[in-house]
């Protein structure tokens, strides 16, 4: 039997600590307006877990939630605003930003929300216009 990876994050400053366990249910790059608009960047380089799987080990009482739609519940450290990860609850994940887990193994499938991009990239990754068909989205691919 194997030995179950977990891969240590933390926000900005480090008062908020967390480990995610096993392995990620997808990982890729979001180009919609709200993960930019949240994240000041042109596109969002996520990493999808169960929510079982994500653990805050320290400064759980420093953690702020914003949800501007009830589709994405953000958190973010109330000590310095580094951002940590957004639960879906329709999606049953939650997305804890690749950036924050200095040693997972980012290895991107796929962008979503191509269709609302503001950078293009030219990856070989399929462009979805919006989500898989399974997450409720057209499944539609987009042109590179």
């Amino acid at each position: 039997m194997g030995e179950t990876k977990s891969y240590q994050g933390s926000c900005f400053c480090g008062a908020v600590q967390f480990t995610v366990s096993g392995e990620p249910a997808a990982m890729g790059y979001c180009h919609c307006e709200s993960c930019r608009h949240w994240s000041a960047g042109p596109v969002n380089a996520f990493s999808l877990w169960q929510p079982e799987a994500v653990k805050v080990t320290e400064g759980e009482d420093k953690i702020g939630t914003y949800h501007k739609t009830p589709n994405s519940y953000r958190k973010w450290c109330q000590n310095c605003g580094g951002h940590i990860f957004s639960e879906h609850p329709g999606m049953g994940l939650t997305d804890v930003y690749a950036a924050v887990i200095p040693d997972l193994p980012f290895e991107p499938s796929v962008h979503v929300n191509y269709q609302e991009a503001k950078l293009r990239i030219r990856d070989g990754l399929p462009k979805l216009k919006d989500f898989p068909k399974e997450m409720g989205g057209s499944g539609i691919t987009l042109e590179e």
